[in-house]
Formats: structure tokens, C-alpha cells, sequence
């Protein structure tokens, strides 16, 4: 009966009908015809669901006088895989979309009324046409999980599909990621992946693809545009721009990070402008001081990440065994999101002491989205850099704990973890701060 219960259950298999049975419903004086649907596990035991034959769906209430007739047996439906002969232009670019699930990918699970990972490259292919107007369409599936599930192990899976799709001639790669965690992706792959000289574009959506507000399809036509048009040899995020489908921004992989649960222009670079746009199909970049694409090369993964770091937003009063018991359980590295320019209160100051003198590098940034740590100013600053705390710069908490990872997998001494912290790698630190870029809003982008 997938879903239904109750009240209705009774009536169903009174009626001797199923779902995918195409049935005539009479209930308050009208008469309803269509195919029985699944309903979802939560739904109440008062309705039941009918595909009319325009193709809308239809709650109908189920009271004493209902009655219910077959017409006619059918099949509950399912969500199918097309098979696709994907076209081939030879003057066109050859762009792979590497598909990882998410919202991007995801169809309505009738089980649950949630949303979930189920589309496979292909139905992304087959969902927007477009893309064989922009380039020649390769789909490969590194893993499908939603993004909330990935891990550093993923992000080593993932980016050697890059490598491997680069290294064989792709002129771009498009990897098709869920946006929760999409900024942690694409801080990873810009880090793991040494010797891009071509485009690597993670896209994604703030709405499902069955959905009439989507924001999938311009998504991912602009993203197969950079992937396949653009000379960016970096890892960007390409999302909707504004809330209208009119363009997006190219975000640098490193300096991206979602700010709104559901706004379709959740993405904004932060502490720096975006690489550029795209609107229509055709590029407008706003600075040049990225790496540019070349017609060869060799993509190398270095991808030894140390999972056991630690992300630790500072608050009022905060004690040290807070850290201790983060030592105790063999965490070999912790970010802190602190206070203004770079601050702790001293209650933790014992535990920072005593994470350093075991080993563990203990990295400072800012809980202030915009603007750079500065630990010189204060005296709480200047004795946390005497503990031996390393500044994070004007880093994203997230990227630093993800860089912090990356150093703990090529080294252990203390010196050089500070060193590779403080050097900027993969745009992760800009040189000075931008007094332009606090909470600039999208139609400047759009305007200019």
C-alpha cells in the first residue's frame, strides 16, 4: 500500500486496488479518476493521492461515503534509468560531469516525502539538453551519497575521477555535489589537486530537479559553460548569482561558503569578488589574477588527509578541558573559530598550552566572517601567538580546518605546519583585505 494506513488501507483493499491501479474516487459529491500514487510515510490516514490525467496530482479526503472502483490494473510506478546515446561534436569542448548526489541529482522519495540521491549522470544529462548545445557530454559516477554524508576519503575519490578525466583529454570537468558541504569539496580538491591546467567547476542545487523553482538547469548550464569555455584552470563553485534565473558567479574554490539555508543565491565569496560571471551563456570575468588553462599538462592527487583535526567555535567561558578531552580522544589538530581579530578566554589558554607542548598544532581564525585575523593588536592576541597558536589569516574556518588537514598528512613538525598554514597555496589567503567586498550585494555584480 506504500504509505497508506488506517482508514484508507481499509478502504484500498476493500476495493481490492493498489497503488499504480487506475481507479474512480467519488467522495463529497464529486467523482475523481487517475492512477493511485505511493504517499509517504507521515501522511495522515484521511487521503489518498491520484495522478489525474493531466499529469497534476490530486489529495482527495476520505470520509464515510467515500467509495472507491478499479478500472484498471497498472504498475506502481518507479524512477527509471534512460538510456542515452549522448551526441558527439568534434567542435566542441569535451566536458565530464562527475556526479557525487545531491539536490542537483535528486528525485522525491515517496517513501519519506524527502528528497534523495537518485539520479544517476545520465538523468542529469537527459534532465537538461542544453549541455549538447555547450559541449560534448562524458557523466561518470564517483559516488552518491547526499553531501551532508561525505567524507575526506570521498574527497580523495573524487578527485582522482578528476584527475583521471583531465589527464585523458576533457577539456573540463562539472562535479555535481549537494550544497551543504559543496565549500568543503571544493576547499579539498583545491588543495589535493596539484597541476590543474584545466577548468574543475563544482555545481549543485538549492532546489530539487522535480521541482518548478529549481535552480539545477541554469546551474548547470553555466557550470558546463566554464567547464567547457572558460580559461579558469582552479577549482571554482559556479551557483545562481540572485534569486532570479538571470546569471551566476564563479566563486574560487577556496573563498566560497553557503550563507543562506534556501536562498537559490546562497553562495558568496567571502573576503574576496568572484573570479567572474555567466549569464546567457557568455562569460564576464572580474579580475585576472587566476591560473590559466593550457592544451597540456598532468593533474597529480595529493591525497593524504589527516581526519582526526578539530573545529572548535569559542564561547564565553569556555574551559580547557574542552581541548583536553579532544587530546584524549587523538585529535592531532584544532582550528579555532575565535573571537573579533583572534581571541580565546583565558580559561582555555591551558589547554591551548598543553596541546602545543604534545605536538598539535593549534590554528587561530575569526568567528567575523569578513576581515583577517590579527593577533599583534590586543594582548589576549599576542599571548596566544606566545602559546604558540598559528594565525589563520583571513581563511573560512572551514577551509583552514580542511587545510590543517591537508599539512597533518604531509608533515608532523610543528615549524612547518605553521608554515604551510601561513602561505598562501590555493587562494586560500588573500594578500591584503579588500575594504570593498563586506556584504556586497549581487546586483552590483550584475550591473558592473
Amino acid at each position: 500500500m506504500s504509505g497508506y494506513r488506517g482508514n484508507v488501507q481499509r478502504l484500498l483493499k476493500a476495493a481490492s486496488v493498489g497503488v499504480g491501479d487506475r481507479v474512480k474516487v467519488e467522495s463529497a459529491g464529486r467523482a475523481y479518476e487517475g492512477v493511485l500514487m505511493p504517499r509517504t510515510e507521515l501522511g495522515d490516514q484521511n487521503h489518498l493521492v491520484l495522478k489525474l490525467p493531466s499529469g497534476y496530482n490530486l489529495g482527495v479526503k476520505v470520509g464515510a461515503g467515500t467509495k472507491i472502483r478499479l478500472l484498471e490494473r497498472g504498475k506502481p510506478p518507479k524512477l527509471g534509468v534512460p538510456k542515452l546515446e549522448l551526441p558527439t561534436d568534434p567542435s566542441k569542448p569535451n566536458v565530464t560531469i562527475i556526479g557525487t548526489g545531491g539536490t542537483i541529482a535528486s528525485r522525491v522519495d515517496y517513501r519519506t516525502g524527502a528528497v534523495f540521491p537518485a539520479f544517476t549522470p545520465e538523468e542529469i544529462y537527459s534532465a537538461v539538453p542544453e549541455l549538447a548545445e555547450i559541449a560534448n557530454i562524458k557523466v561518470v559516477e564517483a559516488c552518491n551519497v547526499f553531501s551532508e554524508h561525505m567524507t575526506p576519503e570521498l574527497w580523495i575519490k573524487i578527485g582522482r575521477a578528476v584527475a583521471k578525466e583531465i589527464n585523458s583529454g576533457a577539456s573540463g570537468v562539472v562535479i555535481a555535489h549537494g550544497t551543504d558541504t559543496m565549500g568543503y569539496t571544493a576547499a579539498a580538491l583545491s588543495f589535493m589537486l596539484k597541476g590543474i591546467f584545466r577548468p574543475v567547476v563544482l555545481v549543485g542545487s538549492q532546489r530539487s530537479s522535480d521541482r518548478p523553482s529549481s535552480d539545477a538547469a541554469l546551474n548547470l548550464i553555466s557550470a558546463v559553460t566554464v567547464a567547457g569555455r572558460s580559461d579558469i584552470a582552479e577549482v571554482s563553485v559556479v551557483m545562481h548569482g540572485s534569486i532570479e534565473d538571470d546569471f551566476c558567479l564563479i566563486h574560487r574554490g577556496t573563498k566560497v561558503r553557503k550563507c543562506h539555508t534556501s536562498r537559490r543565491d546562497t553562495f558568496q565569496s567571502i573576503n574576496d569578488i568572484p573570479i567572474g560571471m555567466v549569464r546567457g551563456r557568455e562569460l564576464k570575468l572580474f579580475r585576472d589574477d587566476y591560473n590559466r588553462a593550457s592544451p597540456k599538462g598532468k593533474v597529480r592527487v595529493e591525497g593524504k588527509f589527516e581526519p582526526r583535526v578539530a573545529l572548535l567555535k569559542v564561547t564565553p567561558g569556555m574551559l580547557s578541558s574542552v581541548i583536553s578531552g579532544m587530546l584524549r580522544a587523538g585529535d592531532k589538530g584544532i582550528v579555532l573559530e575565535g573571537t573579533g581579530l583572534g581571541h580565546v578566554p583565558e580559561s582555555l589558554f591551558d589547554g591551548i598550552k598543553l596541546a602545543v607542548g604534545k605536538g598539535v598544532p593549534v590554528v587561530m581564525t575569526s568567528q567575523c566572517l569578513w576581515g583577517r585575523v590579527d593577533m599583534k593588536v590586543y594582548s589576549t592576541g599576542r599571548d596566544l601567538l606566545q602559546l604558540g597558536v598559528i594565525p589563520g589569516e583571513d581563511m573560512l574556518p572551514e577551509v583552514a580546518w580542511i587545510k590543517l588537514m591537508y599539512a597533518l598528512g604531509k608533515t608532523r613538525n610543528l615549524k612547518e605546519i605553521s608554515k604551510l598554514m601561513q602561505r598562501n597555496l590555493a587562494g586560500e589567503i588573500t594578500p591584503r583585505t579588500r575594504p570593498d567586498v563586506f556584504l556586497k550585494p549581487v546586483f552590483s555584480w550584475k550591473a558592473e
